[in-house]
């Protein structure tokens, strides 16, 4: 068969590429990654992240006690948050939306087993933190603004929502599908974990772990959407006790507890008339270094030794969050 001059040309073109290292490559290796030089070829399995729990939940109205954080999602990220956790439920809209179900502000209001019920059945009621979708595409901003950042999300599906149906259509819709990190074996052990520079110059910078549904269990799974317990465990939650006495709370799968990535549940709860309340008062020595490091160094029982991965926090904008995690990572503040 002969071919035309201009197909002739096109073919030739394409041999070139193949031949001629034309086709697409990774980006070169980042000298900086998440703000140190050193943090290119550790691995991501061995590195502290500070984390924002209810990330979404931010505003500076004390009226507003289900608030978490008093400072936005990117105010967060520009302080050196790595880890936003957030808390996934279907608004009265049928949209996917990031807010509360506790119901600690409405038992002020009505101590009545029905009227909390009723309010665990009709979703964003209290602080609505916006869409998913919404709120993905301010990170993809950010992340497009930030090309040498490793990002991790921890969401909580605790409706048990489609992660295939609900959840993904949201992350497609944003971009971040495009920059999330596949594992090649799942679950993945601490040690199996890439490189932040090998993340960050393959442009997969975003790891996503999800609490309920990523395994299958609600339908199909989606690949660059991880389950949390089979390879990242964490202490117990809500905790009033500022010593955060460590032990292993929610894990599941066939690792140990030691090839498991683990965070740290290190935001502190005032109990009042028996509803907890975020701690807003103490966040400053919650937050404080030495009660990081002491949080981190009593679950290394569990861990073989190694620092926490994430730091979950209340008010990341108190205290002295970044520089316990540059301790923690070997690093002088």
């Amino acid at each position: 068969m002969r071919f035309p001059f201009f197909h002739r040309i096109l073919a030739l073109s394409a041999l070139c590429g193949v031949f001629g290292g034309t086709l697409p490559t990774k980006r070169q290796q980042p000298t900086v990654c998440n703000g140190h030089a050193e943090l290119c070829s550790r691995p991501y399995g061995n590195i502290t992240f500070l984390g924002s729990h209810d990330s979404y939940a931010f505003s500076t109205d004390p009226l507003i006690v289900s608030r978490d954080q008093e400072v936005d999602i990117v105010s967060q990220l520009d302080l050196g948050v790595r880890m936003l956790q957030a808390e996934g439920h279907l608004n009265d809209d049928g949209v996917l939306h990031f807010c509360h179900t506790s119901t600690r502000v409405l038992i002020y209001l009505v101590w009545i087993d029905l009227l909390v019920f009723f309010y665990y059945s009709i979703g964003c009621l209290l602080f609505d933190g916006g869409t998913v979708e919404a709120y993905l595409t301010t990170v993809k901003t950010w992340l497009d603004a930030n090309p040498d950042e490793v990002l991790t999300f921890l969401f909580t599906n605790g409706d048990g929502l489609s992660i295939s149906e609900t959840w993904a259509p949201a992350f497609v819709a944003a971009g971040i599908d495009t920059v999330s990190y596949i594992p090649p074996i799942n679950p993945m052990t601490r040690s199996d974990w890439p490189t932040l520079g090998d993340l960050i110059s393959a442009d997969t910078r975003v790891i996503t772990f999800m609490d309920a549904g990523a395994d299958g269990t609600d339908g199909p799974p989606v690949d660059y959407i991880l389950p949390e317990f089979t390879m990242l465990w964490e202490p117990p939650f809500d905790s009033t006790d500022a010593s955060f006495p460590c032990s292993v709370n929610r894990t599941s799968g066939p690792l140990t507890n030691e090839q498991h990535l683990n965070l740290l549940n290190h935001n502190l709860d005032v109990s009042v008339l028996g509803i907890l309340l975020p701690n807003l008062a103490d966040a400053a020595t919650t937050n404080g270094v030495a009660s990081i490091i002491a949080d981190s160094n009593g679950c290394t029982a569990f861990t073989g030794g190694l620092a926490a991965n994430f730091v979950l926090l209340d008010w990341v904008d108190i205290g002295e969050g970044p520089q316990a995690v540059d301790q923690l990572n070997g690093f002088s503040s």
